[in-house]
């Protein structure tokens, strides 16, 4: 499967904000886009006029980006959450935050989706008490998501239990059990990831 192996910031200064890739770098003044807010590259600094096509691709990439996903994944979830009744975009966007690694994230566990990521396919983790080691794999409400006994005592869970952890509130969290549960999924409300979802179906409706 292809992946990305360039240097995560350029990431974040191609879209012009953070995505939120590097975990604790990203609130630091080593920032790329503290130090370099324009696109990378030898063009990066001109002021192009966008059009509407370009602003739809943009968000696309953005999203794709925020959730760590290739293209062809991301379009496959989104011709699903297009066959599911509702809003197709608000769909797309409770289906992002519904896979396992998002959840992770969410729960404190891991402080980038791409650690994340790596922490479920290292097999860090347990689903209802089974193991699961992939990260798009899609949970439900009423899911127990666990830390395995055999990881707790790493200097990485260690870490998360001396944290002060917020979950959004279709989560909740036991940091001293190292042990979330999906309480429901999430509305579009309750989801804060700045996504302007229509103009990826605009993209793909073309």
């Amino acid at each position: 499967m292809a992946r990305y192996t360039e240097a995560n910031c350029r990431l974040c200064r191609r879209e012009g904000q953070k995505l939120f890739l590097k975990g604790e770098r990203c609130y630091s003044p080593k920032c790329a886009i503290e130090r370099r807010n324009y696109a990378p590259g030898q063009h990066g600094q001109s002021r192009n006029k966008m059009s509407d096509y370009g602003t739809q691709l943009r968000e696309k990439q953005k999203t794709k980006r925020f959730y760590g996903m290739q293209e062809t994944q991301f379009r496959n979830l989104f011709d699903k959450a297009s066959r599911k009744k509702g809003i197709t975009g608000e769909n797309l966007l409770i289906l992002l935050e519904s896979r396992l690694d998002n959840v992770v994230f969410r729960l404190g566990f891991a402080s980038s989706r791409k650690e994340a990521r790596q922490l479920v396919t290292h097999n860090h983790f347990t689903v209802n008490g089974k193991k699961v080691n992939i990260p798009s794999y899609e949970v439900k409400a009423g899911d127990v998501i666990k830390v395995k006994e055999k990881s707790t005592n790493s200097p990485k869970f260690k870490e998360v239990k001396e944290m002060s952890i917020t979950v959004p509130s279709w989560l909740t969290v036991d940091v001293e059990k190292l042990e979330g549960k999906v309480v429901s999924l999430p509305t579009r409300s309750e989801i804060d990831t700045p996504v302007a979802e229509h103009l990826i179906v605009e993209l793909y409706s073309k």
